[in-house]
């Protein structure tokens, strides 16, 4: 088990990376291992998101 204050969150309402769950669920990403994981979080879901509506769009 690892301890909160080694995990990172990507808070997308400030958009800030937050050191331990401090932010009500809603709004956080995570965790991840790494503040720099936690710094590309959205980007990465957007990313994943377009490849996802491209894949549906070619096995349509």
């Amino acid at each position: 088990m690892t301890d909160e204050s080694d995990e990172y969150w990507f808070n997308t309402q400030t958009r800030q990376v937050e050191v331990g769950r401090r932010s009500d669920w809603s709004h956080l990403m995570g965790p991840y291992p790494t503040r720099e994981a936690a710094q590309h979080a959205l980007e990465k879901a957007v990313r994943r998101t377009q490849d996802w509506d491209q894949e549906d769009e070619r096995s349509r």
